[in-house]
């Protein structure tokens, strides 16, 4: 008996250089009519301008915007300035993170209990305001996915709220915004997005659909990471890299993330190295610890993108397919040192506890680990 599978992704999305600026036309889309937004984004979109203009291309169209350029606690700036403004609809520009507290504030308006509440999957109640996201890095794949990470401070961990109601109406995908961005968000935002694709190809979730939005974002992102990361003025290569990052973001909502994600969450918490750095430190030995169980599949992987031969085994393409993520991380710069971090082998125990209550992603994995198993691939990271 074939499985059955569900899928559901945002309304609409609208892609091209300088789509941003149909951003007021395409207010038509949202399901309620729309005079007053809120305007989650970052101070780098205010001093290039592009928060500005946005703003002025609103107003034109007689919407009242409210905008709130940095994120610093997402209860305190919703009761202070959002609740009061009462708005019709929430738009962010930015990073991941940002993407994130916006789909927060979108659904806390129309929420009551708290964010802690929601720390797990589907227990977000009422849908919240619509929600438009437009990403500035290529990337978290955030603009399509039913997913927001949060930080537990007090437990030094980033977890993950899961609802179908953190699904934006709108999204805009304008490379122009990605032009230039510095070569290492470029390289570790890029090597996320290229995760979210591999992880969710040898999930023990993949399906057809997540298939399907894995391999082409595999293919557009391994033809073009490093031509974004060289020429950050490629406007080809920024295209792929965004529309490669959205199908990342389309097949891990389909299938989910694994272990490289579990294991660097703690990272991220503990040690406040980002997502991006973290997951791409973590990807050659996570990979290599799961090759045995996924041969065939990064075979597959590896003829695609075109690192194998038509006659090698497959032992032999799933090889040369992690010799090439050793030679992407070695020519992106990736930290392979966590101790840079202030990271010690006193620390592997509390890592590797921290990382096994990650169960939702470890359990995507094609192989189990133990604590051992998870203290070993962080030790790779401490040479």
């Amino acid at each position: 008996m074939n499985p059955v599978y569900h899928f559901q992704t945002v309304k609409h999305v609208v892609h091209g250089a300088n789509s941003l600026d149909q951003l007021p036309e395409k207010l038509a889309l949202l399901d309620r009519p729309v005079r007053r937004i809120a305007f989650i984004t970052q101070p780098v979109m205010e001093e290039n301008g592009v928060a500005a203009r946005v703003v002025a291309a609103l107003e034109a169209k007689d919407i009242d915007v409210q905008p709130e350029p940095t994120i610093e606690n997402v209860e305190t700036v919703l009761r202070g300035q959002i609740e009061p403004f009462a708005p019709d609809a929430v738009l962010s520009i930015g990073g991941g993170s940002v993407l994130d507290a916006a789909k927060l504030f979108a659904v806390r308006l129309t929420n009551a209990q708290p964010l802690r509440e929601w720390l797990g999957i589907d227990l977000i109640k009422t849908p919240g305001v619509p929600l438009i996201l437009v990403p500035t890095t290529a990337g978290t794949g955030s603009e399509v996915t039913p997913n927001a990470i949060v930080t537990l401070p007090d437990e030094a961990l980033k977890v993950g709220i899961v609802s179908r109601h953190l699904l934006p109406q709108l999204v805009i995908l304008d490379a122009t915004l990605t032009l230039d961005l510095p070569k290492p968000i470029t390289a570790a935002t890029g090597m996320d997005a290229f995760i979210h694709a591999l992880e969710s190809y040898i999930s023990t979730k993949a399906n057809p659909i997540s298939d399907m939005f894995a391999m082409e974002s595999m293919r557009l992102i391994g033809a073009n990471l490093l031509e974004a990361y060289e020429n950050g003025h490629s406007l080809k290569a920024r295209e792929a890299m965004l529309l490669g990052s959205m199908y990342g973001g389309l097949a891990l909502t389909a299938a989910g993330t694994a272990a490289v994600h579990a294991l660097a969450y703690p990272l991220g918490g503990m040690f406040n190295i980002t997502h991006g750095v973290a997951n791409s430190m973590l990807l050659p030995h996570v990979m290599a610890f799961n090759l045995d169980a996924i041969v065939g599949r990064l075979a597959t992987v590896a003829h695609a993108l075109g690192i194998a031969q038509h006659d090698d085994s497959d032992q032999a393409a799933a090889e040369k397919f992690l010799a090439r993520l050793r030679e992407w991380t070695a020519a992106l710069a990736i930290p392979q040192d966590l101790r840079q971090f202030g990271v010690s082998e006193t620390d592997l125990d509390a890592l590797a506890v921290a990382a096994a209550k990650v169960k939702r992603l470890l359990g995507n994995n094609p192989k189990a680990l133990s604590l051992d198993d998870i203290k070993a691939i962080y030790s790779r990271l401490l040479p």
